[in-house]
């Protein structure tokens, strides 16, 4: 196995890992943003405030975004798996 094709795993690896974790991660972000600005707003300073609508919006982009995440880690194993014996050989 030469470098370039363990650089090319590497980077197709956080390729993915950025790709499955941006959906969670974005709508988190843009709920806190939300909720942090209406505390500002109100000064309302309760810590599960915030907690509780993240965590709803993490159920509901998990359901939209879900089949997706799963089918693109499906694709990207069996792609792996069946590269195998051009990496060893």
């Amino acid at each position: 196995m030469t470098q370039d094709t363990v650089m090319t795993l590497a980077a197709q690896a956080m390729w993915m890992t950025i790709l499955l974790s941006a959906p969670l991660l974005l709508s988190a972000l843009l709920v806190g943003l939300l909720v942090g600005m209406f505390q500002a707003a109100t000064q309302i300073n309760e810590m599960t405030l915030s907690f509780i609508p993240k965590l709803g919006i993490l159920v509901v982009a998990l359901l939209i975004f879900g089949p997706w995440m799963l089918g693109s880690l499906v694709a990207y194993t069996q792609q792996l798996i069946t590269s195998i014996p051009e990496l060893i050989g």
